[in-house]
């Protein structure tokens, strides 16, 4: 009891005094301590929107919805030839802008009869906005011209949600080129989502130099962030401007072409399909390209570049949009002689002096290599200029068999060749191209099996048959190091950026090829004497010296299931000045039967062109410009009856 006693004494005299002070001292500091911590959270957040906020990422800041967004697109570059021709330039255009969310009920025929599209198209390009960004603006229609733009200026105003964005578009100054230059176009869902620099409607470029050097061409936007009311309207710079950007212009190029080469390329192959690939064989600078057929690059500009391209594209037979210089593989034929003569120098199976005997022919087992009449004996140079089907097969043949192995032989024989450039990407810069093919041992021993087969089963491979496939680019690069004596440079078509010469160091470094230079002096001596008296006797130029080959190449489709042989593919390269070359070039006319028939003469008029800036020889230049093979092109189709080689 007395225990009890001495807890409630303790309960009511010590510690129900000691909590009521304790209680009275909390409620006094309660207060302070609230004001406290509310000082310093707003100290903090100041310290953050004052200090902290200016380094925060601009696209926080494009995610605010009290802040929109507006870009300035620059001037992309312009494009000169090598002579300082303006090729490419720009002109205004306008595309019309959608907020989706903004959008007000509105009259929507009168609005898509003034930007000439269907009510159909107008739902279609809404929902696209709206699933892009309700709230951010995207391109609601593209590139309206000044007369398009025009009676829609004074009525936008009717219809909120849409607004103008002026931006330029490509105008070209050339008709020629198309497939050098490229055009551009609007960005894709795929490019939107890898590349982060491009939103929904900007351009891009597309093939040719647009496309390689778009990250010089395309400049840097500009951009400008405004600040918008609670009712959603624009009342200022958001920060007093901080943030905004000046847009910066695209770069401009000067291309290695030659625009007037290039253009009269394209003349004398009107009518006619292949390519003509000129390269400086000092530099690699390439001063022709020419795939024909081709077209304006004007039509793919502006608002009927979709129709236009899907009409080119849809063309399946010319085939307008395929780059023939780059993409194109031929047999390269008997242009391919030199080479084989070179790699015979090389592993010492042959000399300029050896005799090889022709009788109408290579024979071999129960088959024979045909060949056209000539003199015989003959040493390599009149090999050459004779263009002698035994000859090469001789050498190819001996080159093979030095080695212990048939795969050893085609081994060396195949290393030898990509040290030109055969059967490899060239690194040139265009963003498209293809290999060509030079076989290997694998191909041989997957087809026979290990080592069960020998020259003889692949000779065609020594005249430029057989497997081998060549593109016009690399058939060019191939005459450069000819010229050269043993090196090439990269062939290449952007000279300066901006003025300055190009930075990329794989275009100003030799390559060199397997073979000495000691061996070249027989094989541009046998080209010399083609041209003066051989099989390219028919295209020389007063005052120039040129060395030249001819080509005919077997040429095969397929119709109905059926291999047939159509009319030979004509080919002719050529050097000139042989004592000093500026000029080494390609020309491949599809279906023109032999090499001096078609592409010899247009040859040897692009060096007139390119070396004198004149043409004396009007005659010859007047039939090339006037010869058609269109009635030719059309034999596979057309169901008639159709002869070889005529």
């Amino acid at each position: 009891m007395f225990c009890k006693k001495i807890a409630l004494f303790k309960y009511y005299y010590v510690f129900l005094p000691r909590q009521k002070q304790s209680l009275s001292i909390m409620k006094k500091l309660f207060l302070p301590l609230i004001i406290t911590i509310a000082t310093f959270s707003l100290l903090a957040r100041l310290f953050y929107l004052q200090i902290i906020v200016k380094e925060q990422s601009k696209d926080s800041i494009a995610s605010d919805i009290a802040i929109e967004v507006a870009y300035d697109y620059p001037q992309r570059g312009y494009i000169y030839d090598r002579n300082g021709k303006l090729l490419v330039t720009n002109q205004s255009a306008y595309d019309i802008m959608i907020v989706p969310r903004e959008v007000k009920a509105m009259d929507t025929l009168e609005f898509c009869n003034m930007v000439n599209i269907s009510k159909e198209q107008f739902l279609t390009n809404f929902e696209k906005a709206k699933n892009y960004s309700p709230r951010k603006p995207s391109v609601f229609v593209s590139q309206l011209s000044k007369e398009e733009f025009a009676p829609l200026q004074e009525k936008l105003r009717k219809y909120p949600g849409f607004f103008v964005q002026k931006r330029s578009l490509r105008h070209y100054e050339t008709f020629s080129g198309a497939n050098v230059l490229g055009y551009i176009s609007e960005v894709n869902d795929w490019e939107l989502k890898n590349n982060p620099y491009y939103l929904a409607g900007e351009i891009i470029g597309r093939q040719g130099v647009e496309k390689q050097y778009e990250d010089f061409l395309r400049g840097k936007k500009g951009v400008r962030y405004l600040q918008k009311d609670k009712y959603n309207r624009v009342i200022g710079s958001y920060k007093n401007g901080i943030y905004d950007t000046l847009p910066i212009a695209g770069k401009s190029l000067e291309l290695t072409l030659d625009e007037g080469l290039q253009t009269y390329g394209e003349m004398l192959m009107e009518c006619k399909r292949g390519s003509i690939v000129a390269i400086e064989p000092k530099t690699g600078e390439i001063l022709a390209l020419v795939s024909a057929p081709s077209y304006d690059p004007n039509l793919l500009v502006g608002r009927k570049r979709s129709e236009n391209y899907t009409l080119l594209y849809n063309d399946s037979i010319a085939k307008p949009l395929f780059d023939r210089a780059l993409l194109a593989e031929y047999p390269p034929g008997s242009t391919f002689k030199p080479f084989t003569a070179l790699l015979g120098l090389k592993e010492g199976v042959m000399t300029p002096q050896s005799l090889v005997s022709c009788s109408g022919g290579y024979h071999y087992g129960s088959r024979t290599m045909k060949c056209h009449h000539h003199a015989s004996p003959l040493d390599m140079a009149h090999a050459i200029a004779n263009s002698c089907n035994a000859y090469f097969a001789v050498e190819y043949r001996k080159i093979i068999e030095k080695y212990k192995s048939p795969s050893q032989g085609i081994t060396a024989w195949n290393e030898d060749l990509k040290s030109f450039g055969f059967g490899t990407f060239l690194g040139s810069d265009f963003p498209i191209g293809r290999k060509g093919y030079i076989p290997d041992a694998a191909f041989y021993n997957k087809q026979y099996g290990e080592n069960a087969w020998a020259a003889t089963y692949n000779i065609s491979n020594g005249i430029g048959q057989g497997e081998v496939l060549v593109t016009p680019l690399q058939l060019a690069n191939g005459v450069a190091a000819i010229a050269n004596k043993g090196y090439f440079y990269t062939p290449h078509i952007v000279r300066k950026i901006d003025g300055k010469t190009t930075p990329f160091s794989q275009f100003t470094e030799a390559k060199q090829t397997h073979i000495d230079p000691k061996y070249f002096d027989a094989i541009l001596q046998g080209m010399h004497m083609a041209y003066t008296g051989g099989t390219a006797r028919g295209t020389q130029i007063d005052s120039i010296s040129v060395a030249a080959k001819t080509g005919t190449a077997e040429n095969y489709v397929r119709i109905n299931g059926k291999r047939m042989q159509l009319t030979d593919h004509s080919i002719f390269m050529a050097l000139a000045p042989v004592e000093d070359p500026k000029i080494a070039i390609v020309v491949i006319v599809e279906n023109g039967y032999f090499g001096a028939r078609i592409a010899g003469p247009i040859c040897s008029l692009m060096i007139e062109k390119y070396l004198t800036k004149n043409i004396k020889r009007k005659d010859l230049e007047k039939t090339m410009l006037e010869k058609s093979l269109e009635e030719e092109y059309a034999k596979p189709y057309s169901g008639r009856p159709f002869s070889i080689n005529k």
